[in-house]
């Protein structure tokens, strides 16, 4: 059991289980919705067998890349955060790395099976992000703001793909059918509100939790902004992108209470809004460790509220 449970949070199983279920109801309630209004039949969308080899796909890509993360931190997770090691502590590097190869060959395998017969920017896009997690946790993770960008643009993708893998789908028929056009463009609109809301709330929370681990970083000769800029400098820096990530919903929600959307604002206002507010404002006085920690878990919980607010877009749609 010790073993099982090691190997959950070896692969951030919440994080995974997040990633999931943000491309399931990204199906569900923006993609299905929005093709239906335009009279597709439901069997000639995206099929559900495809969408759930893709979903496992960026899971397995998603696990491999936390594996392959704790296998080259084994140093500064020791000063970090050694109650939760899992190389060596529990699981050896040898199976770690088998693991992490194992992963990503049928992570790259499921996505070429589904780029065959969707769109093969699929399949090549997660062998770029393969290599790329890699190199992030030789190299890019230490870099100044590199790794930060880097992290927060495969969240993104994560929401991407989906419409990468649909569109090709009505390449033929999107020029012919103004029905098929506008509900593309309507997904398209979507895809960019939570690929950029990914972005921006990813990359907030990488430079808080570059604050939260200093101590490890410094050691090992990271050049994360805290250390580089000062701790000072990355609050300023999150905190700008807290403002704009507060304003750019704001707007969104003006437009949702011209189109009568009000649970919508609702939602927004209580589980999005304001809890930025919040994590504003204690971010501005955290100092310690464990206060960064704690914005940071807040910040997790956000991502989940923004993931789930696709649930009551979907009343509207």
């Amino acid at each position: 059991m010790k073993i099982l449970m090691a190997f959950f949070r070896l692969i951030r199983l919440p994080n995974v289980v997040f990633i999931s279920l943000s491309q399931l109801l990204f199906y569900n309630c923006i993609i299905i919705p929005l093709m239906q209004i335009s009279h597709v039949q439901h069997h000639n969308i995206l099929s559900f067998r495809l969408l759930l080899l893709l979903i496992i796909s960026s899971a397995l890509i998603a696990a491999a890349g936390y594996i392959i993360n704790d296998y080259f931190d084994i140093n500064i997770d020791q000063i970090n955060k050694p109650g939760k090691m899992v190389v060596e502590k529990y699981i050896k590097r040898r199976t770690a790395i088998l693991l992490h190869f194992i992963f990503t060959v049928v992570g790259i395998l499921l996505s070429i099976y589904v780029g065959w017969f969707t769109n093969f920017i699929v399949p090549i896009a997660n062998v770029a992000c393969c290599i790329l997690l890699w190199f992030y946790s030789t190299t890019f993770k230490k870099k100044l703001l590199t790794g930060n960008i880097l992290i927060s643009l495969l969240t993104a993708w994560t929401i991407v793909v989906l419409y990468v893998a649909m569109f090709n789908i009505y390449a033929d028929n999107i020029f012919t059918s103004k029905d098929i056009l506008e509900s593309t463009k309507r997904i398209y609109m979507f895809t960019t509100l939570y690929a950029g809301f990914a972005f921006i709330i990813s990359l907030v929370r990488e430079v808080v939790k570059d604050m939260e681990d200093m101590e490890g970083d410094a050691r090992y000769g990271c050049k994360t902004m805290p250390l580089v800029w000062g701790v000072t400098a990355a609050k300023v820096f999150a905190a700008v992108w807290l403002v704009v990530l507060i304003g750019a919903i704001l707007l969104v929600q003006f437009y949702a209470l011209y189109s009568g959307w009000w649970w919508s604002c609702v939602y927004s206002l209580l589980f999005l809004i304001l809890p930025l507010v919040w994590i504003f404002n204690k971010l501005y006085n955290a100092q310690t460790s464990l206060e960064f920690h704690k914005v940071s878990s807040v910040i997790k919980l956000v991502m989940l509220f923004g993931i789930l607010s696709m649930v009551v877009i979907k009343l509207y749609l």
